[in-house]
C-alpha cells in the first residue's frame, strides 16, 4: 500500500529507557494531504505553508504504560513537496510538542529521532526535558497502575472501566515498577507494525477486553 511505503520512508526512531518494560505494538498510520481534523487526536492542519505536501500521522500503540492499561502517543511529520522533512511534532501528555530540533540535529535521513520519557512514553527531541517532569521517578515506582484502565476520546463508548478492573491494573503493573536508568537505546518501528489507522482503532478494544480477561483469570 502506498501510504505504508511513505509511512515506513518517514518513520520516527525512538530511544527509550533501557529499563523500559513496555513497547509499542501497533502503529496507526494516516497520510494527510490536505486541510482538516486528525482521526486520532484533538487537533487540526491548515496547510498553511506552501512548501508542504502531505503529514504522515503515527498513532503509536501500547498495551501498557507504567501508571495505565492502554497508551496512545503520537508523532506528525511534515514533508515537503521535494520529499525533504520539513518539520515534525510529537505528543507530551494530551498535549504536543516540537519534534524537531532547530538545528535538525535529531534527524537521521527522513527519520526524526525522538526520546521516550521512562514508563510513560510521552517524546520529546530532548532527553533533558524529562528532568523537568516532578514526578519522573516516582511515577514508574510508587505511582506504577495508579490510574488503572483509560479511555480516550479515540475510543470513548468502545469499552468500558471500573474500580474493579483499576484494581486489576493496580497490582498487575506494580509487579513492574522501577527507577528509570536515563540511558537511552535505539529502537526502530518494524514495517509489520504499521497499520492504517482504522484498522487499529478497531483493534483497540478487542485487545483491552483480551487483557482485561487474562487479568481476571490471574
Amino acid at each position: 500500500m502506498k501510504e505504508l511505503a511513505i509511512a515506513k520512508r518517514y518513520a520516527p526512531i525512538l530511544y527509550f529507557d533501557r529499563k523500559e518494560p513496555f513497547f509499542p505494538v501497533r502503529v496507526g498510520v494516516t497520510v494527510l494531504r490536505e486541510a482538516g481534523a486528525s482521526p486520532s487526536f484533538r487537533r487540526t492542519f491548515p496547510f498553511h505553508d506552501e512548501r508542504l505536501d502531505l503529514i504522515v500521522e503515527y498513532a503509536i500503540y501500547w498495551d501498557f504504560d507504567i501508571q495505565h492499561l492502554y497508551e496512545l502517543e503520537h508523532v506528525w511529520v511534515y514533508v515537503a513537496k521535494d520529499g525533504s522533512v520539513l518539520d515534525a511534532e510529537a505528543s507530551f501528555h494530551g498535549k504536543y510538542f516540537k519534534g524537531l530540533l532547530k538545528d535538525r540535529s535529531n534527524l537521521e535521513d527522513t527519520h526524526v529521532i525522538l526520546y521516550s520519557q521512562p514508563g510513560k512514553h510521552a517524546f520529546s527531541p530532548m532527553v533533558e526535558l524529562f528532568d523537568l517532569i516532578p514526578d519522573l521517578r516516582t511515577c514508574t515506582d510508587e505511582g506504577a497502575g495508579a490510574a488503572g484502565l483509560i479511555i480516550t476520546a479515540p475510543f470513548a463508548g468502545s469499552y468500558e472501566t471500573s474500580e474493579h478492573i483499576d484494581q486489576l491494573v493496580r497490582a498487575y503493573l506494580q509487579e513492574f515498577r522501577f527507577q528509570p536508568s536515563m540511558v537511552f537505546e535505539r529502537y526502530e518501528i518494524p514495517e509489520e507494525m504499521l497499520v492504517p489507522w482504522e484498522i487499529l482503532r478497531q483493534e483497540v478494544p478487542e485487545r483491552i477486553r483480551a487483557i482485561v480477561k487474562q487479568l481476571e483469570e490471574r
